[in-house]
């Protein structure tokens, strides 16, 4: 959506403010009127800037309860925190090559065209961000909107927890580290790969786009990960695997 000035301050001000983690807790923002004391701004301002946030996956509101960042708590999340501590990294790269493609697949038939519109927004956001937190921010916003507008609930529910997982501050980290200018920039070019298949709608090329995007994903991870382990005098387990 398009915000006026004024919208858009609050907006920028307001990703600030969530990727400080000053509401990490338990995640619910303040109510608009707060907010609208806090920035000085009237209250529409703060509901265009939320209205903005929630359309690029950033925020969700739950009626007579407010805002709160990220995603509807799945209840996988349980079952999610009890595998992170016994998979890996790379286990988890595995799980989502064989569910990402397809739900790009399901994207390329049924995306609408204003959430095409979304995902090259936030392709555009991820390519722009200026440090690792913000990068992994809208490359999560960008992968759970194909997921969501798959619209199959088991394979969301599928992916939710995949997220879930992936979530975990260690591992961010390690994909950080896996990061750099030149990756950034293949990133972006496979990004956009997708999308333009999901704008043609032609699921056979959505699904190879994505499928070829995580493929460079999980050699960059192996890599990484190998370094530290290498780094710290550890044995390397790579996951044998064809893909």
């Amino acid at each position: 959506m398009t915000l006026n000035s004024t919208s858009a301050q609050v907006r920028e001000q307001l990703l600030r403010l969530i990727k400080s983690g000053e509401w990490r807790e338990d995640g619910q923002l303040p109510t608009e009127r707060s907010l609208a004391e806090r920035f000085d701004v009237g209250r529409r301002h703060v509901r265009q800037a939320l209205d903005a946030l929630e359309g690029e996956g950033l925020v969700w509101r739950r009626q007579g309860k407010g805002t709160f960042i990220g995603q509807p708590a799945d209840p996988m999340g349980d079952l999610a925190a009890k595998i992170t501590g016994e998979t890996s990294a790379l286990e988890v790269m595995e799980a989502r090559l064989c569910i990402e493609p397809e739900l790009a697949a399901l994207c390329a038939q049924r995306m609408l065209p204003d959430e095409v519109a979304r995902l090259r927004h936030l392709a555009r956001r991820q390519f722009e961000a200026t440090d690792a937190q913000a990068t992994e921010l809208w490359d999560g916003a960008l992968h759970r909107l194909i997921a969501q507008c798959a619209r199959n609930r088991p394979l969301l529910t599928a992916y939710a927890l995949l997220d879930k997982i992936r979530s975990d501050p260690d591992w961010v980290t390690i994909r950080a580290k896996g990061r750099d200018g030149a990756s950034l920039a293949v990133t972006h070019s496979e990004h956009l790969a997708i999308i333009d298949a999901i704008a043609l709608a032609h699921p056979e090329a959505a699904r190879q786009a994505m499928r070829d995007h995580l493929e460079t994903r999980f050699r960059a991870l192996e890599g990484e990960i190998g370094r530290a382990a290498t780094a710290e005098g550890q044995t390397f387990f790579t996951v044998e695997t064809e893909i």
